[in-house]
């Protein structure tokens, strides 16, 4: 993420010495290969090893822009050492679970105009159980959720569960865009991607355009063009509306149904052609049926029907 970071600010005519880059990593060998990474393109980082809820090397960092895709639903997080952490502003996270530690960890580091994106599982967004909910409703009490972007599943080569996108700013009224204060921004993207294997996705440069330009546009960042709610996709749900819904941050409960394209095909026509596309699968199904009798048969194995 740091090197893409400094590739969009060349791309977007930036100074990379505008740009000073933090971070910290728990697991040495991860942490040396960043560093690698990092030396090999010649960016320059201040990247510490250590434990970032337990030992944090940052103490005093306050920053512009957090990225993160922290290890999510960690269970030996060592939240037991930390009940009364200066981090927990709005509620102690459970020692069986990171995220809202993750979360409000980010929102710690963030300076008084600061903006943090990162990656979380599903469950962040609707969770209740030990007081998770509880911290959920005070983050958007305290107007700080900026957007919430449901992903689909496949994604990571690790990780086959959908995820979410956290999208936190400290000043959403922001002199530079429009007043955003009272709102968040609902995007679903569950529908998007196309799988490039049987076991990973990737979403397309169009797909990701999309997204960020619908981000933008509501942020009112210029160039980026007039924000509207599209049924389906995208929708600017008030904090009273999330309020109504239990603060649950799930996209899907506020963008509405996709709306459907009118199907012009004859009844009769239409049934021809799925009854002819059934015919060959269920063919194509005894083929694969006798195989596997073959297959087994001279293994010295027998189906019996």
């Amino acid at each position: 993420m740091f090197v893409q970071s400094e590739e969009f600010i060349v791309a977007h005519g930036g100074k990379l010495d505008d740009l000073s880059i933090y971070g910290q990593e728990s697991n040495y060998t991860t942490w040396r290969l960043a560093k690698m990474n990092l030396a090999i393109r010649s960016i320059d980082g201040n990247i510490k090893h250590g434990d970032t809820f337990l030992n944090d090397q940052h103490p005093d960092l306050k920053a512009d822009f957090v990225i993160a895709n922290p290890p999510f639903n960690i269970s030996d997080w060592g939240g037991e050492r930390l009940k009364d952490d200066k981090r927990w502003v709005y509620g102690t996270p459970p020692a069986g679970n990171a995220n809202y530690g993750w979360i409000q960890h980010m929102i710690h580091k963030l300076n008084p105009t600061g903006v943090a994106g990162l990656v979380l599982a599903n469950g962040s967004m609707s969770s209740s159980q030990s007081g998770e909910g509880e911290i959920r409703q005070k983050i958007v009490e305290a107007d700080l959720v900026d957007c919430m972007v449901a992903m689909p599943g496949q994604l990571f080569y690790s990780v086959q569960i959908p995820v979410c996108l956290w999208f936190l700013a400290r000043d959403k009224k922001n002199h530079k865009f429009r007043d955003r204060r009272g709102h968040i921004l609902f995007i679903d993207a569950r529908k998007m991607g196309q799988l490039v294997d049987r076991t990973h996705r990737e979403l397309t440069d169009e797909e990701i355009e999309r997204i960020t330009d619908t981000y933008h546009a509501w942020r009112g960042e210029g160039n980026a063009g007039v924000y509207e709610n599209i049924s389906g996709f995208c929708y600017s749900a008030p904090i009273e509306e999330v309020k109504s819904h239990g603060f649950v941050l799930t996209p899907g409960r506020y963008v509405g149904a996709q709306a459907q394209e009118e199907d012009v095909e004859p009844f009769a026509q239409k049934m021809t052609r799925l009854t002819g596309q059934l015919s060959d699968q269920i063919k194509e199904a005894a083929a694969v049926d006798e195989e596997i009798r073959a297959n087994l048969t001279s293994l010295g194995f027998f189906l019996t029907s």
